[in-house]
């Protein structure tokens, strides 16, 4: 009996135990791209992905074959139909092979393909950008991307948040940083007869209007595309990424770290439950240390420092940073991994920063110098979410805008939460490309974004 089946289909049946299921199936198609092909004139053996498996399949195919000669020349690259006997080889280092009857072109490749058989480097394949999700590395990734993405799906939608999509177009910046992307039909910066009728820009975030549906719903999450004109080529910035930004009503800053720490432990499980091959690869390829240092943070409680201590910490260290320490700085990356790396050996949410290296929206603590905000820290990455309590008293709102000249003109919408109802509620932001960074080991986030966009790069 012939059965249309994928790769990865195969796979799960032939490492399943189960003889009922594969006495069932004596002959399958597949199709899918040639990886390798290698004969020595009688016998010959392709490797065969289909995109549903990292692993690939073998098909042995002999002289018998009707084609064998033009099978035997078909290049990497190369699309086909294959049918064949599944042959069971629980000895060998795949669990199956296929026994060729049949071989049908369905796209030529020339010799001009550049993916040959032999290790790429990363910026070579970031110039063939439409090319590199055929490599092993760059499958992989994007591999993990989609399951992560659906990770962060599943997990607040078991716990009963409302997806909200937050505009791309919008007339505020959020913090106020000022880099943004502006928006217009003109080309005299006359706003005020623009298509909006005055400046608009791509979003840097979606936490203003989450917040809005916060106060409607209680728990919502916006997991969208964000924008920053930061003119940057470092290996963490990019002008287009996306952001997961939860939103929760009747909260304090105790409860948005509950919630960030569960949602961590949670979407790494879900990557090592449904990405297996590919975390194998990245641990044997990319960072021999990953699957380690993983699962230690699963298995760790994450612990709770203030912003001072961290601090009193980096003060008495013995190791000299590059960027001087002292209170009411903001922290840089070595800062973060000496505390989480060498002071608590694990994650560690660093709380209460001062409250002038932190944003406007963010709930002022008691002693008027510290505000009520969160940064998880983790080895090797050093901040990987940023949150805080959300500052709730219109009064003290309005006087921390005046403070950091912050216009009301633009955001009564968002006085308005406050006045009409406005209750206790916290969230936090956590850039999707860094968390796939952090759980594949990869180091450059233009290798975990299908089509990065740099300065002076816009490549589709």
């Amino acid at each position: 009996m012939l059965t249309f089946m994928t790769v990865r289909e195969l796979y799960e049946m032939a490492c399943s135990g189960s003889t009922m299921e594969t006495d069932q199936i004596e002959y399958a198609q597949l199709q899918g791209w040639v990886r390798t092909n290698r004969n020595n004139g009688s016998i010959g053996f392709i490797e065969l992905n289909d995109g549903t498996y990292f692993r690939n399949a073998q098909l042995v195919y002999s002289s018998d074959l009707a084609n064998f000669q033009d099978v035997s020349k078909y290049l990497t690259g190369t699309a086909l139909t294959v049918t064949g006997k599944v042959v069971l080889t629980p000895q060998a280092k795949q669990p199956f092979e296929l026994q060729v009857t049949e071989v049908i072109l369905e796209g030529a490749c020339d010799n001009t393909y550049p993916l040959q058989k032999k290790r790429h480097s990363f910026e070579y394949l970031r110039e063939i950008g439409h090319l590199r999700p055929r490599s092993n590395t760059f499958n992989a990734v994007f591999r993990v991307r989609s399951v992560l993405a659906m990770a962060i799906h599943e997990f607040f939608q078991d716990q009963g948040f409302v997806y909200v999509n937050a505009p791309i177009i919008t007339g505020n910046d959020a913090e106020g940083a000022g880099e943004v992307f502006t928006v217009t039909t003109r080309d005299d910066g006359n706003y005020e007869e623009d298509f909006f009728g005055k400046k608009a820009n791509l979003t840097v975030s979606g936490q203003l209007q989450a917040e809005a549906f916060a106060m409607a719903f209680r728990d919502v999450y916006t997991f969208g595309p964000t924008f920053r004109a930061e003119n940057s080529n470092t290996t963490t910035h990019a002008s287009e990424f996306w952001m997961v930004e939860p939103e929760i009503a009747f909260a304090d800053l105790e409860d948005d770290m509950d919630l960030i720490e569960d949602m961590i432990k949670y979407c790494i499980q879900y990557v090592l439950d449904n990405c297996p091959e590919e975390m194998k690869f990245f641990n044997q390829f990319i960072d021999n240390t990953l699957l380690e240092r993983l699962n230690h943070v699963l298995n760790s409680e994450f612990v709770r420092m203030p912003y001072t201590e961290a601090i009193e910490h980096l003060l008495k260290a013995k190791k000299k940073f590059e960027n001087p320490v002292s209170w009411g700085v903001d922290l840089n990356t070595e800062h973060e991994r000496y505390l989480c790396e060498e002071v608590v050996k694990g994650p560690v949410f660093l709380i209460d920063y001062p409250k002038d290296i932190k944003a406007f929206y963010m709930r002022m603590n008691d002693d008027g110098k510290t505000v009520a905000a969160c940064d998880l820290l983790v080895p090797a990455v050093g901040e990987l979410v940023g949150g805080s309590q959300r500052e709730e008293r219109l009064e003290v709102l309005q006087n921390r805008m005046k403070e950091m000249g912050v216009h009301e003109a633009g955001l009564q919408w968002y006085l308005d939460l406050r006045r009409y109802g406005g209750c206790q509620h916290a969230g936090f932001g956590l850039g999707f490309e860094r968390f796939i960074m952090y759980v594949t080991g990869m180091q450059n986030i233009r290798d975990v974004i299908p089509f990065a966009r740099t300065p002076k790069n816009l490549l589709f």
